[in-house]
């Protein structure tokens, strides 16, 4: 169950991937994924298409997002996995969420026009197939096409985090929040790459603590931003707190992306010691849906 090739982040064009949900899908299979989740920031409708997809390609398939949550006055993610896409406070939850997306992304724009870099705003919606989903991914790819910044690590660092022109502080949900709406939806919430918030601490074990508090259930050990050091932290914390396991790439772009889909190293795979979040479906039914393969 360990070693099972799990990947449960991934992203598509219905939020700031690349690929469609239909393309990521053959991708997974062709990766030997054995258990895929689509998890789009703050969106659902990829999903239908993702599960239509992976069905006919014989590859179990858990509807998952990734809901973007305001917490210490940094961004965190959490992603939900197992949910039900039509539950309805699921659905108002993310469409509020969504609600804030379209004034931020102008007042980026804004930001980075005051240091000679015109036309942002409207670079990056040209590059965002849902306009309702404009993020900084989006303002990096414009910012690379335009020479500003040679890569993705690049253009957030110069102009796209704290303290630079095209960052703007944003409201996401509430901790409570998305942990309330997953849980609603039927799924299990999950603390995203945790080793890529710069908290101190005392911050993450509040994180965790507030987390598990409102019901959350796991965190992300093995991901496309965490190194060896990174897995062995969280994997001992997950242990500590009680926590499911899970495993993804956060997979984008094959281009910008650190893993592609599927292919987390092998040496990274869960700790025997820890429960893994694909412990709660039955595996029955990832052997039924697996049928066609």
């Amino acid at each position: 169950m360990h070693t099972l090739n799990a990947d449960l982040h991934s992203h598509s064009t219905a939020s700031d991937g690349t690929l469609s949900a239909v393309a990521l899908a053959a991708r997974a299979k062709a990766n030997g994924v054995e258990l895929w989740a689509l998890t789009d920031h703050d969106e659902l409708s990829g999903l239908p298409a993702a599960r239509a997809a992976a069905t006919a390609a014989g590859l179990p398939f858990v509807d998952g997002i990734e809901v973007s949550v305001t917490f210490a006055n940094s961004t965190v993610h959490i992603v939900g996995l197992g949910i039900d896409p039509s539950n309805d406070e699921l659905v108002a939850g993310i469409a509020n969420v969504r609600a804030g997306r379209e004034l931020r992304a102008r007042q980026m724009g804004d930001g980075l026009a005051l240091v000679g870099i015109h036309g942002a705003y409207e670079g990056a919606i040209a590059l965002a197939p849902n306009p309702n989903l404009v993020s900084r991914t989006h303002f990096g790819r414009f910012l690379i096409a335009r020479g500003v910044a040679p890569d993705m690590h690049a253009v957030f660092r110069r102009y796209l985090t704290e303290g630079k022109p095209g960052y703007v502080e944003h409201r996401w949900a509430k901790l409570g929040e998305a942990v309330r709406w997953i849980r609603a939806a039927g799924g299990v919430a999950v603390i995203a790459h945790p080793g890529r918030y710069k908290f101190t601490p005392t911050e993450e074990y509040a994180l965790f603590s507030e987390f598990q508090a409102h019901g959350g259930e796991a965190v992300e050990v093995v991901t496309g931003s965490h190194h060896a050091g990174d897995v062995a932290k969280y994997t001992e914390m997950a242990i500590e707190f009680g926590m499911l396991a899970s495993r993804g790439s956060d997979f984008h772009d094959p281009e910008e992306s650190r893993l592609d889909l599927g292919l987390v190293p092998g040496q990274l795979a869960l700790s025997p010691r820890l429960t893994p979040v694909w412990s709660r479906w039955p595996q029955a039914e990832l052997r039924s849906e697996s049928v066609a393969s």
